[in-house]
């Protein structure tokens, strides 16, 4: 039989009854589940009691009654934290008049300064359980309280006063409040113990976070590993705020902007203010930390929303102005791939979610610091157009990216249950498998046309490019996925690009790139190794890219007929090959497709008498030959102009081909 609630009848010898209840009292509840407050008992929870002490500290530096903190960790495992605030009240409390102010902050939960914002205008600590919090959880506490030139001091065990509130006597230069305690092995295990380098990474973000705090860190030196980049004593003080932390944290990394943007603006009608400091990064490897009240938020929430908010529209508007279409496309995502940045919010009563307060979650937030730094964000990009149309070209070139990837993920999605298709003008060889097999790009129908008949059909095959091809460095996302014969290109290889690269999939163990021998061809040939440098980097480490060697002239006398691949070849032939006044016959080719097939296999086609060149990267890839590709193929054409007058000597400009 069901009980009246749907539940099953109690088996016998149960009962279920008021003596059943318990009644948890005072701070009990913590200490029976401790995860409901510090979220578990490891080594997180476990710093989460430092974390907690020190924000308390750094409120009272927040509300301008503090100048100085004093961390120090000492052996046992006891932590101690002190500043010279206003000292937490110790006269008796109204509602309990037996009981200090203090014993009832340290005793009961919901209890403190900071519900009605009379006390901390902004502050970290909102729901009065921090300090009651780390007393239920220690072993022992012992709080020292100087105010009004008298010192009180009271000890604690597992969350119960050991001894009364006690005044020890007069003291001239000190106020604030000192809390020296030892997390409870009964709760933690006797394996945990606070880390230093956690201990001290968290006191120098605060100081960073408000720059009118001083930290004084100081740690038994036993403690403290070898090797441990831990100082055993430091004083943490940062007068540039979030530029410094910043700049610390991107140190040696080179930035698509000069410098970092740094700002702060203050919200209206009192509600708060905003930091912030960002910058991006070339290599793409960034971070965002953000904090509330100088509480870490490493979930994020409604103020990162602001910040991102206000860095899109305000890119994209800029975008607008200066008639780039393109900028429409960036989105969130594309801005903070490679963003480094910092964002520090205080604000009256925030919201987090959960009592460790990982994600801010008040809804205005979002709309406070949007608005405050689209603001000094759109003057910042107006101040200096050369570094705001950098950082433009920059964010495009990450939402063409994002948008390839996508393409290219739907792609294999839409076709999967296809049979592979292979492009109508590609004349495929017979041979399986990639050793041994080559593809070879010529441009247009007519060399193809030759190509054709002068290959081995076994290991050869001849794709046919109409002229010139994108070119993959300056075309959008949009125009690479729309052009065919890219797109022939990448289905004949098999092997997809960029994030789809498989080399298991590759159809071929060559790519002889095969163009004309003259100004024209060379173009044709530069565009194509652009896109295999961009688009399929991994073929040409692995020395599957080669050009072919087509002659541009044949010279001929008495029956004996030699190539020469270009002007200066033939006046070498013809000073070495013939005699000084022997009538040479000296043809040119106008094209691949004007040579005979068996004249192409012959100089050109056949593995055992043509020449190939491999397509190699230098040692230093990255840096070289980016800056090259960009320079010769990018976006820019000042760039080209720079590297022709920086190559004109050795580039022989007079004898370029108009």
């Amino acid at each position: 039989m069901s009980d009246l609630f749907g539940g099953q009848a109690a088996k016998p010898g149960t009962s279920y009854s008021a003596a059943d209840i318990e009644v948890l009292e005072g701070l009990e509840p913590v200490r029976k589940r401790p995860g409901m407050y510090i979220g578990g008992t490891d080594e997180n929870a476990l710093h989460h009691l430092a974390s907690e002490i020190i924000d308390n500290a750094m409120d009272e530096a927040v509300a301008g009654h503090a100048d100085r903190i004093e961390v120090t960790l000492e052996a046992g495992n006891w932590l101690v934290v002190r500043d010279n605030g206003r000292g937490i009240p110790v006269d008796p409390h109204p509602k309990f008049p037996k009981q200090s102010a203090l014993e009832v902050i340290l005793t009961t939960l919901h209890s403190g300064g900071k519900f009605s914002g009379k006390a901390y205008a902004t502050s970290g600590g909102l729901h009065g359980v921090g300090s009651s919090v780390v007393n239920a959880l220690s072993a022992r506490m012992e709080v020292e309280v100087a105010r009004d030139r008298q010192l009180f001091t009271q000890a604690y065990e597992q969350g119960k006063p050991v001894t009364k509130l006690l005044n020890a006597g007069a003291v001239q230069n000190r106020r604030g409040t000192q809390i020296r305690f030892r997390p409870d092995p009964e709760i933690f295990g006797t394996k945990l113990e606070f880390k230093p380098e956690r201990l001290f990474r968290f006191c120098r973000s605060k100081a960073y976070l408000y720059r009118g705090v001083e930290i004084r860190w100081a740690c038994d030196p036993t403690l403290i590993k070898d090797g441990a980049e831990t100082p055993a004593q430091a004083v943490l003080h940062f007068p540039g705020g979030l530029s410094d932390f910043l700049a610390s944290a991107i140190e040696k990394k080179t930035g698509v902007i000069p410098a970092p943007w740094a700002g702060e603006a203050s919200f209206p009608d009192d509600a708060g203010r905003v930091e912030w400091a960002v910058t991006w990064l070339e290599d793409g490897d960034g971070f965002l930390s953000t904090y509330a009240n100088t509480i870490p938020t490493p979930q994020g929430g409604t103020h990162e929303a602001g910040l991102r908010n206000a860095l899109v529209k305000g890119l994209r508007a800029f975008g607008e102005l200066k008639k780039e279409k393109r900028a429409e496309k960036i989105t969130a995502e594309d801005l903070l791939t490679g963003f480094a940045g910092m964002l520090s919010l205080f604000i009256r009563e925030p919201q987090f979610q959960g009592q460790t307060k990982d994600r801010l979650t008040s809804p205005e937030a979002q709309r406070l610091v949007e608005n405050a730094m689209r603001n000094q964000f759109d003057h910042w990009l107006a101040g200096d157009p050369a570094v705001a149309e950098n950082l433009l070209a920059f964010c495009i070139e990450r939402a063409e990216e994002r948008l390839r990837r996508r393409e290219q993920k739907e792609t294999p999605r839409k076709s999967a249950t296809r049979k592979l298709r292979l492009p109508g003008k590609l004349a495929d060889c017979a041979k399986e498998g990639v050793e041994g097999t080559e593809l070879f790009l010529v441009e247009g129908d007519s060399a193809g046309g030759s190509a054709k008949q002068a290959r081995n059909r076994d290991t050869q095959a001849v794709l046919p490019l109409r002229g010139k091809i994108l070119n993959v460095a300056s075309a959008s996302a949009d125009k690479l996925r729309a052009n065919q014969e890219l797109k022939d290109l990448v289905e004949a290889l098999g092997c997809g690009v960029g994030d789809r690269f498989d080399a298991a999939r590759l159809r071929y163990g060559r790519v002889v790139i095969m163009t004309d021998a003259d100004v024209d061809g060379a173009h044709i040939a530069a565009l194509l190794m652009t896109f295999f440098y961009k688009e399929l980097p991994q073929l040409v480490r692995d020395g599957r890219v080669h050009l072919a060697q087509p002659p541009l002239y044949r010279l001929q006398a008495n029956g004996k007929s030699i190539y020469a691949m270009d002007d200066a070849d033939k006046e070498r032939v013809l000073k070495r090959e013939f005699k000084a006044n022997q009538k040479v016959e000296v043809s040119r080719f106008k094209g691949l497709g004007e040579m005979p097939p068996a004249l192409l296999k012959e100089t050109t086609m056949d593995p055992k008498r043509r020449n190939l060149l491999r397509v190699v990267l230098p040692t230093d890839e990255r840096a070289k030959t980016a800056d090259l590709i960009e320079a010769l193929m990018g976006r820019k054409p000042e760039l080209r102009f720079r590297f022709i007058q920086d190559n004109a000597a050795k580039l022989d400009v007079e004898a370029l081909d108009a």
